[in-house]
């Protein structure tokens, strides 16, 4: 779905609390301020794999290419990268600066990321070199991080598919019946927070007293991996925490949570475009190469123990509006790549679905269709392979889609639906009303198949419809339909 007007949502962010941060300059024995400085964080890590960053600030004079270097003490490797070209050679890692950030004034600081691979210990590198000066001269080590630890499943169901069925570890047929709670994709990226509003242990319950036992967490791939245009406090380590925190929580009521790939980078200014902006600041038509197979990996590598998180590949793709014919959109979506009409290099749906199995996720996989996942009608001839069995075809729909009508979910829906699990991942309509999710919930009620409204924010529904008005749980018009639903068949 679309958002609303930066303005409306700029309107609401006033109960999220910002979280400050102070960086602590490093000086040596001399109280001379060192050459360059290092900071290594290890964001998230886990049984075989691990996300790291570099933080590399120049104190000396201006330069117009950089090359950083260190060295691993346990035999980690490097496996891919962003920010910078990184590279190794045994134990020696090199991160060097790429074509758009080479220059680096005297003070200026760059950022830089990192998946890579350990086993037995993970220590922190204690030395590193800037174009061959020693930084952090007469400075103590970075201390080895705690490792940290994937949610607990809590109370959730352990989640995998089964014919057409998403099933618990019982076997016991299971449909996912919620909302979708909007903010984690968009706050982070413009700088206003993590949340747009409350995430606690009281607005997570006000969920589950609709009777859902599922909710889709929208996410950024670049306030995820840390990236240089997010700032720091919202980015990286903080916002790994606050999902896995939100997830946690979303389990422990006893709900289902999907994490979802919302917005992305690359630049996009063809047919459709929501923005001109290279970063992840609005729906792009594909995932990007650069960046979002590295993001899946870490997200899988980070959820990988917890089989009831359910991970929803990319929100509403729509390279049909880019390329010249439909076989073209479902090659790109498929296949990613070169694809006609956009400007950057694409990650296929099973490029994504491999850098999940790779991380040693089994994880329940979402994958949309195309024109903002309204579209379904080639899913089955294009849908990507997966070796633990674990795909499920997503669905959009409002009632100013294409498909919104029962004809079409019959002709198109339905052949999906005999062949494996259908999740609507959002339903919702724009009438501040609830006359038209009331036919969709029929139709997927009638064939045993689950749905998320969209969305628990308080926005205006004329802007984008919302479900609540309060974070209490207070419906609007529109979201006291599907409130009454769940209760209804939920009781």
């Amino acid at each position: 779905m679309r958002h609303p007007p930066r303005s409306v949502l700029l309107a609401v962010t006033g109960a999220v609390a910002l979280v400050g941060s102070a960086l602590v300059p490093v000086v040596s024995a001399s109280g001379a301020t060192p050459a360059c400085t290092v900071q290594y964080t290890v964001t998230s890590q886990w049984d075989t794999g691990f996300q790291g960053s570099v933080t590399i600030t120049n104190n000396m004079a201006a330069m117009s290419s950089w090359s950083l270097g260190f060295d691993f003490a346990n035999g980690q490797k490097v496996t891919q990268g962003w920010s910078a070209k990184w590279s190794q050679s045994g134990t020696t890692v090199t991160a060097a600066n790429e074509s758009w950030n080479g220059s680096l004034g005297t003070g200026a600081s760059v950022s830089a990321g990192f998946l890579g691979s350990w086993s037995g210990s993970n220590a922190v590198p204690t030395a590193f070199r800037l174009n061959g000066t020693t930084c952090n001269v007469d400075t103590e080590p970075t201390p080895t991080p705690t490792p940290t630890e994937p949610p607990a499943t809590g109370s959730a169901p352990a989640l995998h598919v089964s014919g057409t069925k998403l099933v618990d570890a019982e076997g016991t047929a299971h449909r996912l019946l919620g909302v979708n709670r909007s903010g984690g994709e968009f706050m982070c990226v413009q700088g206003y927070g993590i949340w747009d509003g409350p995430v606690d242990d009281a607005a997570i319950k006000a969920i589950a007293d609709w009777k859902a036992d599922a909710v889709r967490i929208p996410l950024n791939e670049e306030c995820w991996l840390g990236l240089s245009n997010v700032k720091s406090e919202y980015g990286g380590a903080h916002y790994i925490n606050a999902v896995k925190d939100l997830v946690a929580r979303v389990e422990s009521f006893g709900m289902t949570p999907i994490l979802e790939l919302h917005w992305s980078y690359g630049q996009y200014t063809g047919n459709s475009a929501g923005c001109s902006d290279v970063h992840a600041t609005c729906q792009k038509p594909m995932p990007d190469a650069q960046y979002t197979p590295s993001f899946w990996s870490s997200v899988a590598g980070t959820f990988k123990d917890d089989p009831a998180a359910v991970f929803d590949l990319f929100n509403e793709p729509y390279p049909d509006r880019a390329t010249s014919t439909t076989t073209q959109a479902w090659e790109c979506w498929r296949d990613g790549g070169t694809c006609s009409g956009i400007g950057y290099q694409v990650a296929g749906m099973q490029d994504l679905v491999d850098s999940i199995r790779g991380a040693g996720a089994k994880n329940v996989i979402m994958i949309g269709g195309l024109a903002y996942s309204n579209d379904l009608s080639q899913w089955l001839t294009y849908r990507p392979t997966d070796p633990a069995g674990n795909l499920v075809a997503a669905y959009h729909v409002y009632n100013f889609n294409t498909c919104a009508s029962e004809s079409c979910w019959n002709s198109t829906l339905a052949p999906v639906a005999a062949q494996v699990p259908l999740v609507a991942g959002e339903i919702g309509e724009n009438t501040c009303s609830h006359a038209f999710v009331d036919q969709v919930m029929k139709w997927f009620d009638d064939r045993g198949l689950s749905y998320l409204g969209w969305t628990w924010n308080t926005w205006d529904c004329s802007s984008g419809p919302s479900l609540i008005s309060d974070y209490s749980g207070t419906p609007t018009a529109y979201g006291a339909g599907l409130r009454d639903h769940l209760q209804a068949i939920n009781p």
